[in-house]
């Protein structure tokens, strides 16, 4: 996207007309019009200005060109090699600065568990891909099969096993913040 393509959504959004935003940021309406079809460009105070009468400035801005990242394609997880032996996780989101949740990719070999996490800021929930786990929330035991998920705040201790001694289990785990 283009700097005028992305002003004119800008002051469009925030319901002014070409002559409204030329008032406010003491400019013109034809360089307003001008600079909106890319067919001049604003001096960097110029911008600053025209920022300004917008309610923006020039690092929000300029920080909105970055492309959001919408496909996460599964050769570019970050595998997590400090979990327990037959725990498998794997970071399925990365590179998003703006990402409120942490999506995991967790597969427990036969009778393997996670370590116990103590209590933390956020929630968490959970959906069994495959097989069948134990969710423990601080003493207290929850049994899961495939199809069933999971929610809960996440003050409390908490640990997933997989009870069975033949099948792996297959979770996906989000953490919220």
């Amino acid at each position: 996207m283009q700097i005028g393509e992305k002003l004119r959504r800008l002051r469009l959004s925030r319901g002014l007309t070409q002559e409204e935003l030329a008032t406010r940021a003491d400019v013109t309406r034809s360089f307003i019009s001008q600079l909106e079809t890319n067919k001049t460009s604003p001096s960097l105070d110029t911008l600053e200005k025209i920022l300004w009468a917008l309610g923006s400035d020039l690092r929000k801005f300029f920080s909105d060109f970055k492309e959001e990242k919408v496909v996460f394609k599964k050769e570019e997880r970050v595998p997590i090699y400090d979990e327990p032996e037959g725990v498998h996780s794997q970071i399925l989101m990365t590179d998003v600065e703006t990402k409120k949740i942490d999506p995991l990719y967790v597969v427990l070999d036969p009778e393997a568990e996670t370590e116990e996490e103590e209590y933390h800021e956020g929630e968490e929930f959970g959906f069994v891909i495959e097989g069948k786990i134990e969710l423990w929330l601080d003493d207290t035991k929850h049994k899961l099969e495939a199809g069933d998920c999971f929610y809960f705040k996440a003050d409390k201790k908490h640990r997933i096993k997989n009870p069975d001694k033949k099948k792996r289990a297959v979770i996906l785990w989000i953490e919220i913040d």
